[in-house]
């Protein structure tokens, strides 16, 4: 009964052979052993970039300075049996050249994440000066209309003469002069005319 019941089962959800060894699509694979442990490269980047601010600073020179002349001093000057790195100092050259060999890396690794900032940082400066310039030049649009427009308003002086112009016309063609709009004062101008 249950190889029967198997054999139903397979053929009611498609399952065969043949579909089973293929990976499915629709849901996630394993996560896959890693030999190396894993890490946080952001984590380690900013460690990389307190060590390398750390060692540019004068405290750092100092320091080792200090530990190179205890070093040199202990191996002169120490009982013989006390010496743990004789004249040529092997061993203080090997010290060195393992700082410098991890420190280099840790330095381009900081100036590279450096780079990354300042090329973001500029992308987004380029990206601000275009739209100030975009906005300069719209206003300078705006501004130009804007003075080509008042060059085309009626001004009160302005409509005040024509109509002056136009009662004269009609006083004349009707033969009695007078004055239908007089000038508010002596001069014809108004203050507040522009």
């Amino acid at each position: 009964m249950a190889p029967e019941r198997e054999s139903r089962e397979r053929a009611a959800t498609g399952a065969t052979a043949a579909n089973r060894s293929r990976l499915r699509l629709d849901q996630p694979q394993r996560p896959r052993r890693r030999l190396l442990p894993e890490y946080d490269p952001e984590a380690f980047g900013r460690l990389s970039e307190r060590i390398a601010r750390f060692l540019g600073t004068g405290r750092f020179i100092v320091g080792m300075t200090v530990v190179v002349a205890l070093w040199v001093v202990w191996n002169v000057f120490a009982p013989r049996e006390l010496r743990f790195d004789t004249f040529p100092f092997i061993f203080l050259t090997l010290m060195l050249s393992l700082q410098a060999s991890y420190a280099a890396p840790l330095i381009l690794l900081a100036q590279n994440r450096q780079d990354d900032r300042d090329r973001v940082n500029l992308e987004q400066d380029r990206k601000q000066n275009e739209r100030s310039i975009a906005d300069t030049e719209y206003l300078t649009r705006e501004i130009a209309a804007l003075r080509i427009g008042l060059g085309e308003v009626a001004t009160r002086d302005w409509i005040r003469s024509e109509l002056e112009d136009l009662v004269k016309e009609l006083a004349e063609s009707h033969g009695d002069g007078r004055v239908v709009f007089p000038a508010e004062r002596p001069g014809g101008r108004d203050v507040d005319d522009r």
